[in-house]
């Protein structure tokens, strides 16, 4: 397929670069040329704009921070939303408000677009590798379509439903389901440590219990207190617990979870570490327990 490709961080690097090794045409954006310049080596094509990377394309496939990132480029002057072709699609891969995604849809919608949302799930070293886990909502047939972009990046994909904004509902409460799997090992860690007990050898109890890769990863991040360099920062973190507490409000459903997951990665932040990797909410509750880090 031709596909135009927004957004060059950590992780849309690694997906980009799949995309290339499926076979895939592509074009290449981001703010900072020197990301898009790397990929020029493996096949790219570097985009001089936003609206060169979405002209005569199939697709166009954004991976950006958070929502002011993600509305700059649909909405903005010579953006997405006013240069993409009629039956075109937009892939939203980033972790937005599903207030955000509601809009994109509906932009696209009056302006003869198709949208799907499809956030994945998996650190940068899990995109470089091609096995995240895609989540996508839309028209059925556009995903279908769609779905040797996906295949191309992931070990598997799961349609969440017929609206865009679905998909992003799942990809928050995921995020949070991880979070408060970090902020059990914070809890756990800093009570064993009191207890003069060896929190590696609880995290090897926990990996045998659980058997995930997940909890094996974050119990020896948090465990080893691997938080620089971070595969997800603190401040991303927030932004995604506060996001899926605004998705709930509007359903009316109460996450009291997540509202302690959010004070504590606040007070992380507030004692400045909104640069080191998420997990790092451990040093908070091992200060609430009157531990050293």
């Amino acid at each position: 397929m031709k596909i135009g490709y927004i957004g060059l961080g950590k992780m849309g690097s690694g997906i980009a670069r799949n995309l290339l090794r499926a076979g895939h045409e592509l074009i290449v954006f981001n703010r900072t040329g020197e990301k898009a310049e790397a990929l020029a080596g493996e096949g790219a094509h570097i985009a001089g704009s936003l609206g060169e990377a979405c002209r005569e394309r199939e697709a166009v496939m954004t991976m950006l921070a958070d929502d002011p990132a993600v509305a700059g480029v649909v909405f903005g002057e010579h953006g997405i939303a006013s240069s993409l072709e009629p039956e075109s699609v937009h892939i939203s891969q980033s972790t937005i408000s599903t207030r955000l995604a509601k809009q994109l849809a509906s932009e696209h919608r009056n302006r003869g677009h198709e949208f799907v949302s499809a956030p994945v799930f998996g650190r940068p070293e899990i995109a470089e590798a091609g096995k995240l886990v895609v989540v996508v909502a839309g028209d059925r047939k556009t995903v279908e379509r769609c779905r040797p972009l996906f295949d191309a990046i992931g070990r598997a994909t799961f349609i969440a439903g017929s609206e865009p904004w679905q998909a992003n509902a799942v990809k928050l409460c995921g995020n949070f389901m991880i979070a408060s799997m970090i902020e059990a090992f914070s809890e756990a860690y800093a009570t064993l440590r009191k207890c003069a007990v060896d929190h590696h050898l609880f995290r090897e109890v926990m990996n045998e219990l659980f058997g995930s890769p997940i909890y094996k990863n974050y119990g020896r991040i948090v465990a080893d207190q691997e938080f620089d360099p971070p595969g997800f920062t603190l401040m991303l973190g927030l932004k995604d617990i506060r996001l899926v507490l605004e998705a709930a409000e509007d359903v009316n459903a109460p996450m009291p979870l997540a509202s302690v997951i959010r004070n504590h990665m606040i007070s992380g932040v507030a004692q400045g570490q909104e640069d080191l990797d998420w997990s790092s909410i451990a040093r908070v509750l091992a200060r609430n327990a009157g531990l050293e880090n």
